[in-house]
């Protein structure tokens, strides 16, 4: 590979600033200590690019983000800026990044790691061994889909109105990065959809069935609708390895599957676009939390999704498959010696600072690269 990697951080609103500034520490340990060097760029997006700029991302920022090897994002948002236009507001900035470098895949592993079983809200033998992945359909769908908007009706009331839709190719694109992935996993892919009242889900279901006979008969193939989905999630969630699913059904599905691993400053995420003629992929790595503004300044963020994220950008933009275990394997020693911050500690557990938990990465980085 190159010598050095261009890698643009945007830590964005709230918890953002606080956690990238950790996986900073990680960043310049790895260019101490593993030969792997990044030029790195900062810039603004969300909240923060609004103040500076007027827009929740500026062009000058998009064209950083267009020319880098990789994009790792904080958070965005808050209640400063609730009252904006919808069309300006923070979350707008997140999705022009992900329409204009066309991030169509979306990756939610949900993993319980051992020493945190008990701290999902489930029976520790339904968590217990817990490693799905989600590929969440990302550029499509109803939050793109036009027409779309809120019109005055002639008798005074209001309608509001979004449109799904979807075309073979989005389909096939999503599905494909899905049976990929379940050929390096437990060779099983559910597709989820509600073909039962959706059209697009008709569609959806019959794509992803062609593409499977077509191309990738050798994986296991199941359909289910999203609703069973999300209670098999609650009820049974081993019985998945990878789940393939549209924008608004990931979106919720995603979520639900982060919280049976116990805290959502656990997960990490990464957005894919297809790979150019020198195999190069735009991606941005980001972690599933939100900018979390009641804990924002506090110093008791949990950084290691952000720095698992970190971890997703190694194995999935540079190849780096080792490496990045060398930080999931870090992650989970820490958890293992007792080491919480407090969102995954339980009530009088003690517990450590964002700070702290940057610094006992690099510690235990440094012990399992010796």
């Amino acid at each position: 590979m190159p010598a050095n990697k261009k890698l643009l951080i945007l830590p964005g609103d709230g918890i953002g600033p606080e956690v990238m500034a950790e996986v900073r520490r990680v960043v310049d340990w790895f260019d101490k200590r593993q030969a792997i060097r990044f030029d790195v760029d900062e810039d603004l997006v969300g909240g923060c690019a609004i103040d500076a700029h007027g827009v929740p991302l500026a062009d000058a920022t998009m064209d950083k983000a267009m020319n880098a090897d990789a994009v790792l994002l904080g958070a965005v948002g808050g209640p400063k800026w609730d009252d904006l236009p919808f069309e300006n507001k923070p979350e707008r900035g997140l999705l022009r990044l992900r329409k204009d470098m066309a991030l169509y895949a979306n990756l939610r592993p949900a993993i319980c790691f051992d020493a945190l079983v008990g701290a999902s809200s489930l029976k520790p033998e339904v968590v217990s061994g817990l490693d799905i992945m989600i590929v969440r359909e990302l550029t499509g769908g109803v939050y793109f889909g036009t027409p779309r908007g809120i019109e005055d009706l002639p008798n005074g009331t209001r309608r509001g109105v979004n449109t799904q839709v979807y075309t073979t190719p989005e389909i096939h694109r999503a599905a494909r990065v899905g049976f990929e992935l379940a050929r390096k996993r437990g060779n099983k892919v559910c597709s989820v959809e509600k073909a039962n009242v959706m059209e697009t889900g008709v569609l959806w279901r019959q794509e992803v069935q062609k593409l499977h006979d077509a191309e990738y008969a050798d994986v296991e193939l199941s359909h289910m609708y999203a609703d069973n989905c999300a209670m098999q999630l609650v009820r049974n969630p081993k019985q998945f390895d990878v789940i393939v699913t549209d924008n608004l059904f990931g979106d919720m599905l995603s979520d639900e599957a982060a919280m049976l691993t116990g805290s959502l400053g656990m997960l990490p995420s990464a957005s894919l676009g297809d790979a150019d003629a020198t195999g190069r992929r735009k991606a941005l790595y980001e972690p599933v939390h939100g900018s979390a503004p009641d804990i924002t300044g506090k110093g008791v963020a949990n950084p290691l999704a952000c720095v698992l994220s970190f971890a997703m950008m190694l194995r999935y933009s540079f190849d780096l498959g080792d490496d990045a275990s060398l930080i999931e394997r870090s992650v989970e020693a820490i958890l293992a010696s007792g080491k919480r911050t407090a969102d995954i500690a339980v009530p009088g557990e003690k517990t450590i600072s964002t700070a702290e938990m940057g610094q006992a990465i690099v510690a235990e980085l440094e012990k399992l690269a010796d």
